[in-house]
Order: C-alpha cells, then structure tokens, then sequence
C-alpha cells in the first residue's frame, strides 16, 4: 500500500511499510530482494499456518494428529538448515502452535533470535513472541538474547521498543534484570504514553525478580500518577502496589500518594459519559479497582491515611450502580477496603449492607463472594452482620453446594448465647438434608456451639440427642465420651429422662434396622440404658415429663423382656462394629443388677455365655469374665456392676443446671471443682473451646467407689486418656507443622526443671512479658498485681503473617500449688495486624515464684501449627 509524501507522523509505521524515500535503500537492498524472489521460485512454498490448523483439526485420531504434526516439524527442521531461508518468520508461527497443542517444539529457539535479529518488524513480532513461549532461564540460549533487547529498547520505533519490553518482562533472569534495568527506567521518563506504560509494567516484573532494584524506579514511579492517559495511570499504580506489598519503607514513602489518588478515584465518579473508558455505564472500572486496592494496602493500620480515605470511600459506595457487574466489582472491592482500614462505625456498617444486597443477587458467584467476605470480615463487625443472619440462613438451602459450604461456616462463626436456639435449629435441619460431605464437620462445630453457647443443661441434652439421631455415624468419637459425662453428671430425674429418650431412639433404630448407620446413638443409648435400666423400667417413669424442644412425647414403658429382645438382636447383629457391641455387652451385663426378675436374669445369662466362644478375642474375652461373674464371682458381681459416680468434665469444669431459668445464657468461663492436691501434680486449664479432632476432650474414665485412689505422683497416671501430644491429622490432610516441641511432645514435659531463658520481660506502665515469639506470632502477657496471693494476666495474641489464623487455642498449665482460671477468648480467628485477647486469673497460697507453660495451635493456610514454650521471667514480687 502506498503511503502520500505529505504524510507527518510516518514513525507509528511499522518499518517494512514505511514507503518514503530511504537512503538506505541501494544496490545491496536491490539484490536481497532479487535473492529473495529467486529462492521463492526456486524452492517450494510450505504450508501456510491456516492450512496446517485445518490439517491438525481435521485429524480423527490422536495417532493421525502425531503423523501431522511430525511431518510438518520434520520440513520446519530440514529449511532451519538453510541459512537465508525466507520462510523463518512462516515456520516459527507454525512451530509455536504446534507447541501450544504440548508437543516438543524447542529446536527453533535459535530461530527465534535470528527473527529477533531481524530489521523487519513481522520478524521481530513473531521471533519475540517465539522466545516469550520457548525460553527459559535454565536455557543457555536466554544469555545471547540480552543484547538484542538492549539494541530493540533504544529503537527509534516505539513497537520495537513496546516489544522488547513485553519480551523482557516476561522472560527476564536476574542477570538480565539487573542489565537492563537502566534502560527500563529511562523509559519509564519517556513522553511517548505508550513506552512509558509498557515500561512500568516490565518494572514491575523485574522488581518481582529482583526486589533489590526497588530504589531505582522509585522517583520515576511517583511522576506516573499525574499522567492523564489511563493506561499509563492503571500501570503506575500496578507499579505502586507492588512496592508497597513487598517494603515496609516503601510503604511509608507512597502514604504521602494518598491525596492524589482520592483525587484521581473522585474525578473518575464525577465525570461524565467517555466513550473512551466507559463499560456498561461506568468510567474506567479497571483503574477505580486498582485504586481501590491501593488505598486499602496505604490506609491499613493508619489512622491519618483512613481519615482522608474515609469520605471517597462513602460517596463509591452510595454512587455505583448496582444493576451490571461492573458495579459489583468495583463494590467489592470498595467494602475490602472498608474493612481493612480504620475506616468510621457507620462506613463499616454500609459496607456490611453491601455484601447483605450481594446475597439477594441471582447470579451464584455474586452470593458466594459476599459469603466469602463476610466470613473473612465478621470479627470485625459481627453485630453488623448478625443483621443479616436470615438472609444466610437461606443460603444453606442453595443448590450450590460452595454456596451451602460458606454460609456454613458463617452460621457458626454467628453464633452466640442469645440466637443459639434458633440457629441451632436451623443447622439441624440443615444437617439432616446435607449431603455426607458437610456431616461430619457440620455436626462437630454443632456440638461445640452447644457446649459453649448452651442456654440450659437440659437443652443441652436435647440438642446432643437429636445431633446423634441425625449426624449418625459421621459424628466424632469424643462426642459419645462428652455426652455420657454430661448424662452421668445431671440430676437422677434428668438421668432417667435421658434414658427414655435414648431407649426410644434405640428401639425404633434396631426396628428399622438403621442402627448401623446410628453407631454413636447407640453407644450412648447403650451406656445410658446399662445405668440407669432400673429407672426406665419402673413405673416411676410415667410420671416423668418427655416434652423437648420438638415437641417429643412419645414413651412408652418397656418390660424387661423387651429390652433384653432388642439387645439380643443388637448383638447378634453382623453390621455393628466391635467398639458398639462392646457397648451392648457391658451394658447388658449391668443390666442383671437392674432387672428384678428371675426370666430377665438367666436370659441375660444365656447371651452373655453365648459370647464366650465369639470369634472376635476382645468379646470372647469380655463374655468369658463377666460369665465368671455369674459363677466363681457371684458375690461380687453387684459391687462390681453397680452405678458409675457422676464423671468429672475434661479439665474439671463443671456446668451447673439452669433449668429454673431456662432463658438465662450459660456464658459465663466455666469454674473448676477443686480437688485434694494430692490428687494432681499441677491444673490443666483447657481454652474455651476444645483442641482439633478433640484432642482435649478426651474423657479421664471414673474410679469405682469400692477401689483405692491412686495418689501417685505420676504425671502420666494423672494425664490418662488426656492427650497432650500433637492434634491428630487425618490421613488425608497434610502433616502439621510443630514448631519448637520437644521430642516427648508434652505440653508438661520440662515444668519442674531449671528455667529456660526464652521469655524476655519489657518494664513500662503495665509488667508486659513476652512468652511466645515465633512465625510471625507474638504471645505477651500483661501482668496486673491483685494484691496478696492472687494476680491477674492478659493473653495478648498478635500476627504479622499475611495469611489469617484460623481455629487459635490457647492453653496453660501451671504447678500444682496454683490455681488457675481462664476466662473465654475474644475470638478465634487472629487476622494480620489483629489481636486476641483471654484472661487468665491466678491464685497462688504458697507465694512461690509464678511458673507457666503454654501451647497455641492453629491453622494458617490449611496446614495446623503447633507452638510450645515455658514462661518464668514473670517479676518475682508479682505475689507480694
């Protein structure tokens, strides 16, 4: 095509159109044409790269697509061999779509520079992209393409330049970073808008290479922003986030940007209809969004950078339109930064209001991002977002199991002693329609919540029974062990309450023959009704009332023949599982000291004998002693037998009834029982919630009334079923990481030796001793003197980590001469710059110098940690 001689700007050509007049043009250029024509006529054309696509898609089979492609690879081959091919530029595009569909392509990345080397603009576009796609630092050849760079960066044509910087971000080693990093930063200056954009984002690649070379773009960075072109104005604060994310004192540095870029973002909502940057009604959403992110990462933690942030925030906000996605993204975006800065009360609570409209949206991904968000933001604001807990409880009925997943989760970080009854409800049916995948981690968190939030203990017993009815076997173990200590510790009305409603729950499971599928139900029913069997049989039992929460009032008094029918057929059973039939066996055993009757007595005989000669040598060995019960033993065998005392909670906590007031919460720290010190070498106090996989829930098994207490100073004899090793991972999940834990794995290993110079003590206004350092993870504890023998502590839990901690625990132990009381935590989630707080309250007769030892667990990125240490810098006059 030719060009007219009056044409100006004849640089934004590309070379080989460029028709005007060229000195450069003589007799050399006249015979390379003439070469050029006479090897086209002299060897045959090869196959254009649209006719070999055709070929390849056309091929049936992948054995006829491999004949293609290994024949066209063997001719691209055979011309590489000649050194003046014409055809380079043809082959090259060809090999690099034969190496987009995976096969072997990097015999042509010498090819490549000779494009690169090329004066023609056609041959450096595809010689470029050729070594974008086939070269890597690992390659000998990537040396020899610096200088080719460096010659393209100081072209006189700006696509040559824009190429070289696209090839130079994308491919760019260290060495080579460092080389040209100059000439990147010359450009950056450049008055061309679209070197300078192509320019700021190859530093921006080379400082992800190389952070070192951070100070060198840093004056040229700053003179972006007050760039009117967009694009170069969305580079330079690409550019711009990038430092700050990865320099503290770059940070520091931009935070004085922070005018301008409020200036920036409200020139783009005020301004008018650009046809140039509008999409879908809004100015330029791509840059407001990049500003957005910008400002969330200068105001975190910044009290003076938020204020000035504050009002723009507010006015995207309120003037976004909501109707296109376009608008969601820049809201999204919008409510981040909201919460990650110290923005006001009123502007979080907008943002709240944000995500809750999200969750009205048709489209899924909308309401799975605002689920998200919330579930990331609720510690921040929980009672803000507790105004939408209807509209996440709808979210539990969505076909998108994502969508079910997060509104999960939010549910129970929703919970609270004021709204238990009603959630739990909710999740309950949730439970019982879920698909097996949310079972067992959605009743797990149930058992938690009712622990911790329970409004009174009959409530309590209620919502465990119908979680064993429902969850069946994907409930953990140590809710059966939790559950029977919780039954074995209430009142006799309500032990026998529990017996008819677990008998009834029994019954209708081994009618229906699901009780394989209710294992942990019937464990429970199976020690309950081995208890307390006198009190569900007795006519006393009419009287007792059996309306729960449901409306349940269904019972009806069973014969002791009944009973003993439906635990013949239990046992007889091929599908229960060993541990239950255990259950059944002891239980039926107890059952003989509870029966009356002389047919109950020797039916029970009869099947207990049975299990004498069973083929599994744990029931084998169990039919055979309790057989020698009935015999040799006979007089001890009601002794043996009789009820169990009531079972102490792990730890020693205690809940006490709250029937008479079954509206008041039980939220308050939950008090130990004190026991003899002989009976304990030191107090374990366990966190407001238990350990992962109920490490700390472990239940310590009751001494019978008729045996000696043991007064041994063994700590393992005291510890028993209490593991203190590291939370058990299941086989599918990822080993945990233990930080710093001896190889015993004790939390008390080490308690009573010489100190350990690890914590250090800061003297200021309050005592504050530094218990825990590691990771990221900061553990101080605030010393405050109570006067006397008593002194109080506050937990502080603080991460730099970029990820949040979820599930945190916190745990203590401490000599057996003090007492120690720990107080719920503030939260359980510690998010980068956050904090957790808890109270612990120590009381110490003896004045002896203040000893600690903790353990924090928690998850970071899905992997569990583990972190141990002992504390004994505390001020030795803390108890004077």
């Amino acid at each position: 095509m030719a060009y007219p001689m009056y044409e100006v700007d004849w640089s934004v050509l590309p070379p080989e159109q460029n028709r005007r007049f060229n000195p450069a043009f003589n007799i050399a250029t006249i015979k390379q044409v003439v070469n050029e024509a006479i090897e086209r006529v002299r060897m045959p054309t090869p196959t254009r790269l649209r006719d070999l696509i055709r070929q390849i898609r056309a091929a049936r089979t992948a054995a006829e697509e491999r004949s293609v492609v290994n024949k066209e690879c063997a001719y691209i081959r055979s011309t590489f061999r000649e050194e003046d091919s014409v055809w380079r530029c043809r082959n090259i595009a060809k090999l690099l779509y034969i190496h987009m569909l995976g096969y072997p392509a990097h015999f042509g990345q010498l090819e490549c520079l000779k494009l690169i080397a090329s004066p023609r603009f056609t041959d450096k576009r595809v010689g470029y992209l050729g070594a974008m796609l086939l070269l890597d630092e690992r390659q000998d050849v990537h040396l020899l393409i610096t200088n080719c760079l460096k010659n393209d960066l100081n072209s006189n044509t700006q696509f040559v330049v824009g190429l070289a910087l696209c090839t130079l971000g994308a491919i760019a080693s260290p060495e080579m970073a460092r080389d040209l990093a100059s000439e990147v930063e010359r450009l950056i200056k450049s008055p061309n808008a679209y070197i300078k954009k192509k320019a700021a984002l190859c530093a921006f690649r080379i400082i992800r290479r190389v952070p070192d070379l951070m100070e060198m773009f840093l004056p040229a960075t700053r003179s972006l922003l007050s760039e009117k072109n967009h694009g170069v104005l969305i580079t330079g604060v690409t550019l711009i986030t990038e430092m700050c994310e990865n320099s503290p004192d770059t940070l520091n540095h931009f935070k004085k940007i922070v005018p301008n870029l409020v200036r920036i973002l409200k020139n783009l909502i005020l301004a008018g209809y650009s046809p140039e940057h509008d999409v879908s009604g809004i100015s330029d959403p791509f840059l407001q969004v990049k500003i957005l992110r910008l400002l969330r990462i200068l105001g975190k933690n910044d009290a003076e950078a938020s204020e000035a942030m504050n009002d723009i925030l507010a006015q995207v906000a309120t003037n976004t339109e909501t109707s296109k996605n376009v608008g969601n993204t820049i809201l999204y975006e919008t409510v981040l930064s909201i919460m990650d800065i110290k923005s006001e009360s009123s502007l979080r609570v907008l943002a709240i209001n944000i995500l809750g409209r999200f969750l009205l949206n048709n489209d899924k991904n909308i309401r799975y991002v605002a689920l998200n968000t919330l579930l990331r933001t609720v510690h921040v604001d929980t009672s803000a977002v507790q105004r939408h807990r209807t509209t996440i409880l709808e979210c539990l009925k969505d076909p998108d199991v994502s969508i079910r997943r997060r509104a999960m989760e939010l549910s129970f970080a929703l919970m609270n002693s004021q709204n238990i009854r009603a959630m739990m409800k909710e999740l309950l049916s949730f439970l019982e329609r879920s698909d097996a995948e949310f079972k067992a981690h959605c009743s797990s968190a149930m058992v938690l919540a009712a622990e911790r939030y329970a409004p009174s203990s009959k409530w309590h017993l209620d919502t465990l029974f119908r979680l064993l009815l429902k969850a069946g076997n994907y409930l953990r173990d140590d809710t059966v062990s939790s559950t029977i200590q919780i039954i074995s510790a209430a009142p006799t009305e309500r032990q026998a309450y529990a017996a008819m409603r677990l008998w009834t729950s029994l019954e209708r499971s081994a009618v229906s023959g699901d009780a394989t599928e209710k294992q942990p139900l019937v464990q429970v029913a199976a020690w309950s009704v081995g208890e307390y069997g006198d009190l569900l049989v007795s006519e006393a039992s009419n009287a007792i009332s059996m309306v729960d929460e449901d409306g349940f009032d269904e019972f009806t008094r069973p014969s002791e023949e009944y009973v003993i029918d439906i635990y013949q057929k239990l046992l007889w059973s091929t599908q229960l599982s060993i541990t239950t039939k255990e259950y059944l066996l002891l239980s039926l055993a107890k059952l003989s000291t509870r029966f009356t009757t002389r047919p109950s007595q020797d039916k029970i005989r009869v099947i207990i004998d049975t299990f004498g000669s069973h083929i599994h040598i744990e029931l084998q060995q169990r039919g055979v002693e309790l057989s020698q019960l009935y015999r040799q033993y006979a007089h001890l065998r009601p002794a043996l037998l009789e009820r169990m005392p009531a079972m102490e909670a792990p730890g020693g906590e205690t809940r006490e009834d709250s029937d008479a007031e079954p509206d008041t919460p039980v939220d308050a720290p939950l008090q130990r029982a004190d026991r003899p010190e002989q009976d304990a070498l030191l107090d374990l106090i366990i966190g407001s919630e238990p350990l992962p996989n109920g490490d700390a829930e472990h239940e310590v098994p009751a001494t019978p009334a008729n045996n000696n207490t043991t007064t041994s100073n063994d700590i393992l004899d005291l510890l028993s079923g209490l593991d203190l090793s590291a939370p058990s991972v299941p086989a599918s999940a990822p080993a945990p990481v233990v930080s710093a834990v001896p190889a015993s794995n004790l939390l008390l290993d080490g308690l009573f030796s010489s100190p350990a110079p690890t914590p250090t003590i800061t003297q200021s206004a309050e005592t504050t001793v530094t218990a825990l350092e590691r990771n990221g993870l900061r553990v101080e504890f605030a010393v405050s003197r109570g006067g006397g023998d008593s002194a109080t502590l506050t937990m502080r839990a603080a991460s730099t980590a970029r990820a949040a901690l979820t599930d945190f625990l916190f745990q203590a132990a401490v000599p057996r001469t003090f007492r120690l009381d720990m107080m719920s935590p503030s939260g359980t989630v510690l998010t980068p710059q956050g904090e957790i707080t808890q109270v612990l309250k120590i009381t110490n007769p003896s004045r002896t110098p203040l000893r600690l030892r903790i353990r924090v667990s928690y998850n970071i990125e899905g992997m569990p940690v583990l972190e141990q240490a002992e504390v004994n810098n505390f001020p030795p006059d803390l108890f004077h």
